[in-house]
């Protein structure tokens, strides 16, 4: 047993030395092979940029709606620096909303004008939601976010057939309408922002109890007291996308595709077959008309309706 002992020893030791002559004999860059540099076209060598996370830089005149932000008071800042803060580093959010907005801004900014909005008001939008037709659980509707019972009021149609809050151009009438209403009643671009998030009786009740009038005075609810913030944080990002670290070029943004109207005044029994007679499928249509809700259209009052048909070139379809 001595022997075999003294055996396995010397095999060990053996093997220890040989492992510690193999690594010496290899080169650092056989170890670890890690890219410091990147070819791009042309030859070129581009050293990547370091990464790093660092404090916001908050411009000195911040205004909403023709507002100023009082910014000399120190809570406040921390409140600003915040939404700067969440938004700047939600890189992959950031870069959606700057894509998003290339494509559906244009359609915003002439009906804000027509009712002589300021245009600060089409990152409420962006903050409402995100520039999608989203549903959030209160049951708010649509890129503005408006409810059933407020929709109807200013004349949307809302059924199981059709849900004018999907309608983008429709929709933003009512937001505009609905804001001028509260500027009306607070005076202020700011509070009317604060009401079209929480409503009016929350805003007015607020107010009330506290004894102030300003929004920047108020204390409220977690997601009204952030929202005038957030739409700063976003108008500012969206508007300096160089300046906190984006580099997006026009060829990333997204366009609307051009459309024509076709009008209806008949029911549509089914939506598949009339894409279809205008060179598209079921899905192209809807995307272009997301207030169509179902695959067919009563419409027995013979209402007109206008349908936006995508110009022929821009979809390749199996139908």
């Amino acid at each position: 047993m001595g022997v075999l002992k003294k055996i396995l020893m010397i095999l060990g030791v053996v093997f220890v030395i040989s492992t510690l002559v193999f690594a010496v004999q290899r080169s650092p860059v056989d170890q670890f092979e890690i890219p410091m540099e990147s070819k791009v076209k042309g030859g070129e060598k581009n050293v990547a940029p370091e990464y790093t996370i660092s404090a916001i830089d908050i411009p000195e005149n911040l205004i909403f709606a023709g507002e100023k932000v009082p910014q000399d008071d120190p809570e406040i800042m921390e409140r600003v620096d915040r939404e700067f803060l969440v938004n700047t580093y939600w890189q992959s959010n950031a870069l959606l909303l700057m894509k998003r907005a290339h494509k559906f801004f244009p359609i915003i900014e002439p009906i804000l004008r027509k009712h002589n909005i300021p245009e600060d008001f089409k990152y409420l939008a962006v903050a409402e939601s995100g520039l999608q037709n989203t549903v959030s659980p209160a049951g708010a509707t649509g890129f503005w976010q408006i409810m059933k019972a407020t929709a109807r009021e200013y004349g949307l149609e809302v059924n199981s057939n059709v849900d004018e809050r999907y309608h983008l151009e429709k929709s933003t009438d009512v937001a505009c309408r609905y804001l001028k209403k509260y500027k009306e009643k607070f005076g202020s671009w700011t509070l009317a922002a604060a009401a079209y998030n929480a409503g009016y009786g929350s805003i007015k009740k607020f107010m009330n109890i506290q004894q102030a009038d300003d929004y920047y005075d108020l204390l409220l609810g977690e997601e009204t007291g952030r929202y005038v913030f957030r739409i700063l944080a976003i108008k500012e990002i969206l508007n300096n996308p160089d300046k906190y670290g984006y580099e997006v070029n026009n060829q990333d943004l997204y366009t609307a595709v051009p459309t024509f109207n076709v009008e209806i005044d008949s029911p549509v029994e089914n939506f598949a077959d009339f894409a279809t007679e205008y060179g598209i499928n079921y899905k192209i249509l809807k995307r272009h008309n997301p207030w169509l809700r179902e695959p067919h259209l009563n419409n027995s009052s013979g209402k007109k309706y206008i349908i936006q048909i995508p110009n022929k070139g821009y979809y390749t379809t199996s139908r």
